[in-house]
């Protein structure tokens, strides 16, 4: 009776998230077209033109810097079930499902490109799962520290015809701040605890390797921020590009966007629209996108190929090895 009762609950809750969802992208699809009707392309491309070589090279070593160490995740991952690959084929692995990710979206570039490339490398889908969301918790228990901290103490400037202010922001900082730290008090009382998500096992690290999951979090995200407000060429203080730069991550993966296209030029504008020239926001982002999504892209494709050709010569060597 339990059961058939918590079944509908269940799928009552479904249906409600996915009406929420579909609602949120509506009202980003309305901003992004209401925002497009307004904007002038030619101011856009000569802002684009305006930014200097030095930011552009700058921008472009920070996006290094962070593909590179998100490519460590997975390693995080590899300590916590104990697979043998080696390290630098893992983070090969993480490289290309990020890159992937970016521009497609989580199910084909997160998911679907490391089971495909892990499983051919010899991980079971049990491993996969388990290093996969190890990866992601490290990823989002980053953001959710960092978003805390920017909203709570050093809360942006929203447009004038916001009715949220300063103080509400300080009270959604405050809240992401305590997820980060219920995880970390969890990873410090209970470290042989074993979570149960949809179905899958997620064993509770050791609270410094949780320290270690939020720095190197944290790190990528404030270099992502770190990037565009390079490329805007530094006319908005930091933190309020890195904050608008959190909210649009999470736009992004709501709507189901790949590579939130539209969605985080829409935050941007409508956050800081007040602040700086729609030429001026719009020709940054576009720059980021080329070196942030795109070039990477470029680079993981051929990885990918790379990757598959050594997976085979790989599986073909077993049969030998084992006769």
């Amino acid at each position: 009776m339990k059961a058939q009762a918590e079944a509908p609950a269940a799928g009552g809750w479904r249906l409600v998230k996915r009406v929420g969802a579909w609602l949120f992208f509506a009202a980003v699809l309305a901003l992004v077209v209401r925002q497009a009707r307004t904007i002038d392309w030619n101011e856009v491309l000569d802002a684009l033109r305006a930014i200097p070589r030095p930011a552009l090279l700058a921008a472009a070593a920070l996006a290094a810097c962070s593909h590179l160490l998100y490519s460590t995740f997975d390693l995080l991952g590899r300590r916590m079930t104990g697979h043998r690959l080696g390290t630098r084929i893992v983070m090969r692995v993480t490289f290309i499902s990020y890159a992937f990710n970016l521009n497609l979206g989580a199910l084909v570039g997160g998911v679907a490109f490391r089971y495909r490339l892990y499983s051919r490398l010899g991980l079971d889908n049990l491993t996969i799962t388990r290093v996969l969301g190890f990866s992601m918790l490290t990823n989002w228990l980053g953001y959710l520290v960092l978003a805390g901290a920017v909203f709570c103490f050093f809360p942006m400037v929203l447009p004038p015809d916001w009715k949220m202010d300063g103080e509400g922001l300080r009270i959604l900082g405050a809240l992401l701040l305590a997820g980060g730290a219920a995880y970390l008090g969890l990873c410090a009382i209970a470290r042989q605890h074993t979570w149960r998500v949809r179905g899958h096992e997620l064993d509770t690290p050791s609270l410094r390797m949780a320290l270690l999951q939020l720095a190197m979090s944290m790190l990528n995200w404030s270099l992502i921020g770190g990037m565009i407000w390079l490329l805007l060429q530094r006319q908005l203080p930091y933190h309020e590009v890195l904050a608008v730069a959190l909210v649009a991550a999470v736009a992004g993966v709501i709507t189901h966007v790949p590579g939130g296209l539209g969605v985080l030029e829409a935050v941007f504008l409508a956050l800081l629209g007040h602040r700086a020239p729609q030429g001026t926001l719009l020709g940054a982002l576009l720059a980021y996108r080329a070196i942030y999504y795109l070039l990477p892209l470029i680079f993981a494709a051929l990885t990918y190929v790379a990757t598959e050709l050594r997976a085979r010569q790989l599986r073909r060597r077993l049969p030998s090895a084992s006769s």
